[in-house]
């Protein structure tokens, strides 16, 4: 099974002050391989927020078949998530993360996240603001569409979890396809109270399998 990603760009201005803003890069599609009797394709789609899988597709000697993975996850463009000082927190919503599922079956789906270290200039450690100090939590679905169950991975701010690794945002199983759901999580980032002035940046991703 493959796994369906999306990557959020952070970047964080601090001076007297951290603003953080997201955004996502445009992912360009894959060209799957033509004239062999097995052929697979992994295409991003084409719009910002969004990648999306094909599957493999196995036909007879003479036939190619390529099925598309109706498993899909979405971010937002952009972002912002406010200011605050060193020493500080910041607490501000990365907007909405949808996953999409139109497989057959019920099969189960996991929605996961991650993120890299903030860091400016050379990335010392004064200019590091590290995963430990980056900690993030689901809420609760926000909209849905379509029969199944859907879990919180962090349903309130007390839950929250540093993404020191990756973490389950949300998971869920549907009854009949179609099935949608939506969530706005929350990063919570703690400002080292030595942090060198300069613009962090930094990726969080959301991946669904």
């Amino acid at each position: 099974m493959r796994k369906v990603r999306a990557d959020a760009r952070v970047v964080a201005a601090l001076a007297a002050s951290i603003a953080l803003s997201i955004a996502l890069p445009i992912a360009l599609p894959i060209t799957p391989p033509t004239g062999l009797p097995f052929a697979s394709a992994l295409a991003p789609a084409a719009g910002p927020g969004t990648r999306q899988a094909e599957r493999d597709g196995v036909g007879g000697a003479d036939l190619v078949a390529v099925r598309v993975d109706p498993l899909t996850i979405t971010v937002p463009g952009s972002a912002n998530l406010g200011s605050g000082g060193q020493g500080g927190t910041i607490s501000a919503s990365m907007g909405t993360v949808t996953v999409t599922d139109q497989r057959n079956g019920i099969p189960p789906w996991t929605a996961t996240v991650s993120a890299t270290n903030f860091t400016t200039g050379s990335g010392t450690p004064v200019q590091t603001i590290t995963t430990a100090n980056v900690a993030y939590w689901s809420g609760p679905v926000t909209a849905s569409s379509g029969a199944g169950t859907r879990f919180p991975g962090q349903p309130t701010a007390t839950d929250r979890v540093p993404l020191t690794s990756p973490v389950v945002a949300f998971s869920g199983r549907k009854q009949v396809p179609p099935m949608s759901t939506s969530w706005q999580p929350t990063l919570v980032i703690t400002i080292p109270s030595g942090a060198a002035a300069g613009v962090y940046t930094g990726t969080v991703t959301h991946s669904v399998a």
